[in-house]
C-alpha cells in the first residue's frame, strides 16, 4: 500500500512517501481501504515532537474514512462495503491513516451516513467529537450563553453549530479578523469578538448583558484562563481542550466567589459512555443533514509534508483532508 510515515522526530522533512505491506486485521478488527485521511493540528506537533516516539516507524493521522474491505475473526461479515469513518487512527497505535489501508478495532469503525462525504468523514474524529464533548459534558449548554474561543478553527466552526443544535440561548465566537468572523457567524453564531482588538472580558459582559456566559468552549486556556473569573456567570464551566502554553493561571478571587469549574479534556480518553453519547448524537444529527462541514481543501496523499506545514501555519480555514 502506498503511505506515509516517519522513523524521527521533526520537521516535515521527517515524513516520506513509500510503499509499505497492507495490513491484515486481525480478531475484532476491520480492514478500511482509506479515501480520505484528515490532518489536524495533533498530528504536526506529535511528529515535531510533543510526544516521544513510541514505535520506531509511525504512519501520521487519527482521522479518516473509507470503506471496509475486510473483516477479522468475530466481525460481522456483512460489514464488508460498509462506508466508515474512523477515530484514533493512530492513538497508542504505530499506524495510522496517513495511508491506504488501516487495521483497527471495528468499534473505531463507524457506519458513515450516505449523505455525508469521506472528506467530511475525515474530519469527524478529531474536531467533530471534542466539540460535541465539550458542549455536552457535565449537563450540556441548553439555555446557556456559550463562548466559543477560536471559532472560525474546525473545532470551534462544530462547536457553534452543536451549540446551537443543543439549545444555546446565546453563541459568542473569538475570531482573529472579518473573514473568520462571516465564517463563524455563518456557523451559526450570534456575535464575535476580535481577540486582536477588542477587550475579551469587557465585550463578553457587553455582549451578555452583564451576565456572563455558563459554558466557554476552550482552544488555548493559557491565554483566556485569566479571565474565567469575569467571563463566566456564577457556577459557568470551561471546557478546555487545548493550551498554547505549557501551563496557566486562574485569578483565584473571582474565580472561587462565582463558583466557576473547569474541565479539562482529551478526545483520545473519552471513556466508553462518553464516546458512545458524542458518537450517537452526531450521527444522528448527520443522517438528519444537520452538520455543516469546513473542509478547506484536499490534497493528494503524496503532498503530506505540505499539508502538515500549513495546517501548522494556521493558513487553512477548516480542515485540510489528504486523498488516499
Amino acid at each position: 500500500m502506498r503511505a506515509v510515515w516517519y522513523e524521527k522526530n521533526g520537521d516535515s522533512s521527517v515524513l516520506t512517501v513509500g510503499e509499505m505491506p497492507t495490513p491484515t486485521p486481525g480478531p475484532g478488527e476491520v480492514l478500511v481501504r482509506l479515501a480520505a485521511s484528515g490532518v489536524n493540528p495533533s498530528d504536526w506537533k506529535t511528529r515535531r515532537g510533543s510526544r516521544p516516539m513510541a514505535f520506531p516507524r509511525v504512519i501520521p493521522h487519527s482521522d479518516g474514512a473509507g470503506v471496509i474491505e475486510t473483516v477479522g475473526e468475530g466481525v460481522d461479515r456483512a460489514r464488508i462495503g460498509q462506508r466508515v469513518w474512523v477515530w484514533n487512527g493512530q492513538w497508542k497505535r504505530a499506524f495510522g491513516t496517513a495511508a491506504e489501508y488501516i487495521a483497527l478495532p471495528a468499534i473505531q469503525a463507524v457506519p458513515l451516513p450516505e449523505g455525508t462525504s469521506f472528506e467530511a468523514g475525515a474530519c469527524l474524529g478529531i474536531p467533530a467529537l471534542t466539540a460535541l464533548h465539550a458542549v455536552l459534558t457535565d449537563g450540556g449548554v441548553t439555555g446557556q450563553r456559550v463562548l466559543v474561543t477560536g471559532g472560525a478553527g474546525s473545532v470551534g466552526h462544530y462547536a457553534i453549530q452543536f451549540a446551537r443544535l443543543l439549545g444555546a440561548a446565546q453563541v459568542i465566537a473569538t475570531v482573529s479578523g472579518p473573514e473568520k468572523a462571516a465564517h463563524a457567524m455563518a456557523a451559526g453564531a450570534d456575535a464575535t469578538i476580535n481577540y486582536r482588538s477588542e477587550e475579551l472580558a469587557t465585550r463578553v459582559m457587553d455582549l451578555t448583558g452583564g451576565q456572563g456566559v455558563e459554558r466557554v468552549v476552550e482552544v488555548d486556556v493559557t491565554s483566556n484562563g485569566p479571565l474565567y473569573g469575569q467571563v463566566l456567570a456564577p457556577f459557568g464551566l470551561a471546557a478546555v481542550y487545548g493550551a498554547n502554553g505549557k501551563g496557566v493561571e486562574f485569578t483565584f478571587g473571582p474565580a472561587i466567589v462565582k463558583g466557576v469549574g473547569v474541565r479539562f479534556f482529551i478526545v483520545y480518553e473519552l471513556n466508553a459512555v462518553q464516546r458512545a453519547t458524542a458518537v450517537g448524537t452526531l450521527q444522528g444529527w448527520l443522517k438528519a443533514g444537520l452538520v455543516n462541514h469546513a473542509v478547506a481543501g484536499t490534497m493528494p496523499l503524496a503532498d503530506c509534508a505540505a499539508a502538515h506545514d500549513a495546517v501548522e501555519g494556521g493558513k487553512p480555514m477548516g480542515n485540510l483532508v489528504l486523498a488516499c
